[in-house]
């Protein structure tokens, strides 16, 4: 894996770690304005706790991945196919999903987690209830970049895994330039641009999707299954329709600059008419979703820095 095929695990964690940074952040703020900061081991705690079930999940899905790589038998590339379009579209639909639940969150979240906090202090063993806070935080980011790391196919690259660590690594000292040093970030103009890279990245996923399950049914129609009659489209695709281009002599989609453009746009040198039917139905309805919940009036995430 090159420096432009690391480019999207890098978008994706330090967007996902720099949201479970601005809640940790937030947690701890509120903790010093209560002045019980006594109390911070346990956001410690459920950082740590968070971490590890994130690393245990990708540990998991790393295993099942390269155990069905082992499987014998001539089935093994359809379930890896299969495997591999169920990974992406989980991806798909958390991402898309915490793209515009955090847009939304933005405006009230540091209300809600000062209640959170607020009400375990007045209850005893609130340390408990605030590492539960962070840990739900932490592990709700962990799982979606786990989650596409395993759609990239990418659990056990070395190359993915040091892309994922420099995107933690920036976010987390992005939050400390704002929490500890009072930096001020432009971070309303950070989501939007990142939020839109995103959106982009995502929809990649789905032309990925589309692929594998159409390379799965291939192969289903090429086995003594008796499954031929699936791949009813005529031509090299089962599923996806007839082909609109193919750039690949001119622009292929493995070399520069056409990987950068795969990795960050969605572009692949061979495309058929549903993947960009699919990609464009995905980018037109998340995309204004996305976007209209951008101008609603309300806090910002700058904003909900800045009041902590």
């Amino acid at each position: 894996m090159d420096f432009a095929a690391g480019l999207p695990i890098f978008v994706i964690t330090l967007r996902e770690a720099l949201e479970a940074s601005l809640v940790v952040g937030i947690v701890l703020a509120c903790l010093a304005q209560a002045q019980q900061l006594h109390l911070k081991g346990w956001v410690y705690r459920g950082i740590s706790a968070g971490v590890v079930a994130s690393v245990l999940v990708g540990c998991l899905l790393a295993g099942v991945l390269q155990g069905v790589d082992r499987l014998p038998g001539p089935y093994t590339p359809i379930l890896k196919a299969l495997l591999s379009a169920l990974l992406g579209a989980i991806a798909v639909g958390m991402l898309s999903w915490m793209l515009l639940w955090m847009t939304k969150q933005a405006r009230s979240l540091r209300g809600e987690i000062q209640g959170q906090i607020d009400q375990a202090l007045a209850e005893e063993g609130g340390g408990r209830a605030i590492a539960v806070v962070v840990f739900i935080a932490v592990v709700r980011e962990g799982f979606e970049m786990v989650l596409f790391l395993a759609a990239q196919q990418n659990m056990a690259n070395p190359a993915a895994i040091g892309a994922a660590l420099a995107g933690i690594g920036t976010a987390v000292a992005m939050a400390l330039l704002i929490f500890r040093v009072g930096v001020k970030l432009n971070l309303k103009l950070f989501f939007l641009v990142m939020g839109t890279l995103l959106l982009i990245i995502v929809g990649g996923l789905v032309i990925g999707v589309l692929k594998n399950l159409d390379l799965a049914v291939n192969m289903m129609g090429l086995t003594n299954l008796g499954l031929d009659y699936l791949c009813f489209v005529p031509g090299d695709s089962c599923l996806l329709g007839p082909q609109l281009w193919n750039l690949a002599p001119w622009l292929p989609d493995n070399q520069f600059p056409g990987i950068v453009l795969k990795t960050l746009a969605g572009y692949r040198d061979h495309l058929y008419l549903l993947q960009a039917i699919a990609y464009g139905i995905f980018l037109s309805v998340i995309g204004s979703l996305y976007f209209r919940g951008l101008t609603d009036k309300g806090d910002s995430p700058k904003a909900m820095a800045q009041k902590s």
